[in-house]
């Protein structure tokens, strides 16, 4: 008897299409086809199948089933939950796994393979523990043949919480099952590669915004036939089609950029944990500064914890010293103390980091004569000067142009002066004031991909340049043999503005970059340039009292009803047409179902009122820790029809309220 077949399609809709198999195809759940979709033919995966019965609606037939394993279940189960957490179309969850059309046009004609699979071997070289590295081991063992649990791998910065992990992939390698490690940086997959290989004799697969079409669509079929073993990826990796998942690593988990925050949204880390519990397989949260939610489910039980607390081979944590820029007035934004420390170090013949989370030359410009600030003409937001390319940037949507002459408002000439210092214009200052010495920029804005940035790891690892400037790009995961001193030159970054996680996140970025300081036997020193020295951050910084600043930072989100105590939920409307968005922001409104429960906050404009020329309002939606927060929303949402002209954007668990 012929078959029917429920085809999920990678499309932004959440039905599954009906299609007839034709006579002597044989097809599984799971299975990828090409089928008929109007005019065009689409790619989709087999969701249901049933006996064929004859229709009022002729059915079309499939096209043709790919030479492909069988997706397995699971992988269809969890973007089933996440689709139904996130409020996304299932079939826009499908389109993060089948992420590479390329794939499918490639079975269609004969492709050579790209690159040739070495096998990772587990008893390569075997890691020499020290005795609390192997303590740590040997607890998280236990729990990895137990099937299900999350783990908490808590170290101080050099602790060597990677080489402990890396054994727990070995010993997932003898199982013959796969290993992901979900890295929060591009910036930190060449070194990581270099430690997989090391180990385990074979490099390791990766996968990330930077691979070309070609290399992407080789690690999906070998992801998916269970020939790639090792997967280091970026938060997406997460969706790949694994044959035989066995361990999940989330590096550095406390990092904001596990949070995906357009297209499809969702939390990294988070969909990591569910990712592990429908697998049935262990997950290892690791980081040197984890996130206070996490901090808050070990202390509910939900998660175990193991720690790390001295660095590996008795090497000592920096010592962390404050400059409170009150007492220097000066027009260098290189402090005379930390100017000194400088020259003393690098006289020695050591490195220097600094590290200002800032990119490009500066952040505002404005013309001398009337005051006027250069803007995006798409969005609420300063144009960024970037000298070395010789363009004024927008951080949110890109938009671009050559250095202005000409004040359009004034019409005065050659006015225009930076405010502020970015990392290019630190540079400039470290060549005028250390022109004797070498120093590289590792910034996102101009290093292209992975092989520029290996490039510059490089040259700091051989010596070859004495002080390093950098963003957050450098704060976290490098290890730097001969680097014994960092100098933060604007540690308030973050504090300013009412962001719920600023004091978190600031604590976190400076705690992780101060860990690239004294990471060998020579002590390492870590100076803060601050307006704030009394700031909770600072002193937290200073005292290593981080049990005391995480209390401090629960009892104020408790205080305040906020995550991890209570869930969030923001809706942010957005349209070309101003006062349209605002309308339909207040209809929505207006319909909000009555519940005690509840707590809507808006609608009100978004702190970035306009980006890519598109209005934004938003809603705040905020319920108990245990509420079904999506019924309530579907609710709501589903009772109302917004016109075409507006955009809804439903972002559970939110990270950035701009």
């Amino acid at each position: 008897m012929m078959k029917k077949v429920g085809v999920l399609l990678p499309v932004p809709l959440s039905q599954v299409y009906d299609y007839v198999v034709p006579e002597g195809m044989s097809v599984d759940v799971g299975d990828i086809v090409l089928v008929p979709f109007g005019s065009r033919r689409l790619y989709g995966v087999i969701w249901r199948i049933s006996d064929f019965a004859e229709t009022s609606k002729p059915l079309k037939q499939v096209y043709d089933k790919f030479d492909l394993p069988t997706i397995p279940g699971v992988n269809l189960e969890f973007i089933e939950w996440v689709a139904n957490y996130t409020l996304t179309p299932l079939g826009a969850m499908l389109k993060l796994m089948l992420s590479v059309p390329q794939v499918f046009k490639a079975l269609k004609r004969q492709s050579k393979k790209l690159n040739k699979i070495l096998t990772p071997y587990p008893d390569f070289a075997p890691i020499h523990f020290s005795s609390a590295q192997e303590l740590a081991y040997h607890d998280l063992k236990f729990r990895l043949d137990q099937g299900y649990s999350v783990s908490v791998l808590d170290g101080v910065t050099g602790s060597g919480k990677t080489e402990v992990y890396l054994e727990l992939v070995a010993d997932v390698l003898r199982c013959q099952k796969q290993a992901l490690v979900l890295l929060p940086e591009i910036s930190l997959s060449p070194q990581m590669i270099e430690r997989f290989t090391k180990r385990f004799g074979a490099q390791p697969s990766l996968w990330h915004s930077l691979l070309t079409p070609a290399q992407r669509r080789e690690t999906w079929k070998q992801i998916i036939k269970g020939e790639a073993k090792v997967i280091i990826g970026a938060r997406s990796a997460l969706f790949l089609p694994y044959s035989n998942l066995g361990l999940i690593v989330v590096d550095e988990e406390h990092e904001q950029t596990y949070k995906q925050d357009e297209g499809t949204i969702y939390q990294g880390r988070d969909m990591a944990v569910v990712r592990a519990s429908l697998n049935h397989i262990p997950i290892v949260l690791a980081s040197a500064t984890p996130s206070l939610e996490t901090h808050y489910n070990c202390r509910q039980g939900r998660y175990h914890e193991v720690s790390l607390e001295n660095r590996f081979g008795g090497a000592s944590l920096p010592e962390i010293e404050i400059i409170d820029l009150k007492e220097y007035k000066s027009k260098e934004w290189i402090s005379a103390p930390l100017f000194d420390e400088i020259t003393k170090t690098t006289s020695a013949g050591e490195q220097v980091l600094l590290f200002l989370n800032r990119r490009g030359y500066a952040p505002l410009t404005l013309c001398s004569a009337c005051g006027t600030k250069v803007e995006c003409p798409f969005c609420t937001a300063w144009l960024v000067d970037h000298r070395i390319q010789g363009r004024l940037v927008c951080h949110y949507c890109g938009h671009a142009v050559a250095k202005l002459k000409e004040c359009p408002s004034c019409h005065a000439n050659d006015s225009f002066v930076a405010c502020g210092p970015g990392v290019e214009r630190l540079a400039e200052e470290v060549a005028s004031r250390f022109s004797h010495l070498k120093y590289c920029i590792i910034s996102s804005d101009l290093i292209a991909n992975v092989q520029e940035l290996d490039q510059v790891l490089s040259k700091v690892k051989n010596n070859e340049v004495s002080i390093i400037i950098g963003t957050q790009m450098i704060a976290k995961g490098h290890h730097f043999r001969n680097l014994t001193l960092v100098g933060v030159i604007d540690a308030d970054l973050g504090l300013q503005g009412g962001d719920l996680r600023g004091s978190e996140r600031t604590y976190q970025l400076l705690q992780q970059v101060g860990g690239r300081a004294g990471r060998e036997q020579k002590p390492g020193k870590v100076w803060l340039q601050t307006y704030y020295p009394d700031h909770p951050v600072m002193q937290a910084l200073i005292t290593g009292e981080r049990a005391q600043f995480i209390e401090q930072e629960l009892l104020m989100r408790k205080y305040s009803s906020m995550p991890p105590f209570s869930r969030l939920a923001a809706l942010v409307l957005s349209g070309m047409d101003e006062e349209k968005v605002k309308q339909e922001a207040l209809r929505l409104l207006s319909v909000v179902p009555k519940d005690t429960d509840i707590e809507i906050l808006g609608p009100a404009p978004s702190p970035i009122y306009m980006i890519r020329g598109k209005y934004r309002w938003r809603i705040l939606v905020k319920a108990p820790r245990h509420y079904n927060l999506q019924k309530f929303l579907k609710l709501w949402l589903y009772s109302i029809k917004l016109p075409s002209i507006v955009r809804l954007k439903i972002d559970i668990d939110p990270y950035n309220f701009l």
